[in-house]
């Protein structure tokens, strides 16, 4: 049975497909645009039907990948370009209109690096909710977001779509924004890349752990899916490796006890994951708040 290449990235999918085609064959039910974003390269793909599903294996939706390698070369305005052109893709897939309210889930083990963009996200995102409600002459011109990180279910005992459909009866938001860590093809993608879709997420899924989904057939809410690489699987990752260096695959029953469960990530993860999650959060707060600044961010976050 021929290896196949982890990833959850629709850019990645579309590489593989394309790789494994015969040139000639067009790839149906799929439209993708190539374009530029406040300087970042932008990547909208669209499935279409059944037909786009079956080749790149993702559900029927709308999958924006940003690649931030400013962010990662450190260039001085990156971060503010990084949130603009973030903030630039998430408007139309949200849809939002000025009374909507929305819950913001950090998905993942924030104790393990490789999995806390979802709560290190969480952590620099705004609550507003009690203040719009509570105190409406100083915050009514602000969204009523509330904010919660689900954790894993190895230390809550709950499915973190058990906790969100909970939350959902309560507070009763118009749409759900999820933010969790990915699996990527490829090392220079690691926390250089986000991708943004309304198709919903299955937490756990770059590591091969899927958990109950959060979409809107299990929630009732639209929800969109904020993921960023931080993980690469080990046999994916020699498969490249080996097919750039022009050599066969070695087939996965010579790899032996372990090289089948393996996942790479780079040694400096901590300050990738930190910087990442700091800039989509900065997005985020700029989206739903209507006129809200990167230093208006920084003066309420401090």
């Amino acid at each position: 049975m021929p290896y196949t290449k982890r990833t959850d990235l629709a850019v990645e999918a579309r590489e593989l497909w394309a790789e494994s085609a015969p040139k000639t064959t067009k790839l149906s039910g799929v439209k993708a645009e190539d374009l530029k974003c406040h300087g970042y390269d932008v990547t909208r793909i669209q499935i279409l039907d059944r037909e786009g599903e079956r080749a790149l294996d993702k559900p029927q939706g709308t999958y924006v990948t940003v690649e931030l390698s400013a962010l990662a070369r450190r260039e001085e305005d990156a971060f503010a370009r990084g949130v603009s052109a973030i903030r630039e893709q998430l408007l139309p897939l949200l849809g939002m209109v000025r009374d909507d309210s929305v819950l913001v889930v950090g998905l993942g083990n924030r104790a393990i690096t490789p999995d806390a963009v979802g709560p290190s996200t969480a952590k620099h995102t705004l609550a507003t909710r009690h203040l719009v409600e509570h105190v409406p002459e100083h915050f009514g011109h602000f969204r009523r977001v509330t904010v919660v990180q689900t954790g894993v279910l190895g230390t809550t005992g709950m499915e973190s779509a058990e906790m969100v459909k909970a939350l959902v009866a309560q507070f009763r938001p118009n749409r759900i924004i999820a933010v969790d860590a990915l699996a990527s093809r490829k090392l220079t993608r690691i926390c250089r890349t986000v991708q943004i879709c309304d198709t919903g997420i299955a937490p756990g899924s770059g590591v091969g752990n899927a958990r109950a989904k959060l979409d809107r057939e299990t929630l009732g809410v639209p929800v969109i899916a904020v993921g960023v690489p931080t993980v690469v699987d080990a046999g994916t990752l020699v498969s490249d490796l080996l097919e750039e260096s022009g050599r066969d695959m070695v087939p996965p029953e010579q790899w032996g006890p372990y090289g089948g469960g393996m996942i790479v990530t780079p040694k400096e993860i901590d300050t990738q994951v930190a910087d990442i999650s700091k800039l989509i959060a900065y997005a985020l707060n700029c989206t739903l708040h209507d006129g809200l600044t990167i230093e208006d961010v920084d003066m309420l976050t401090s």
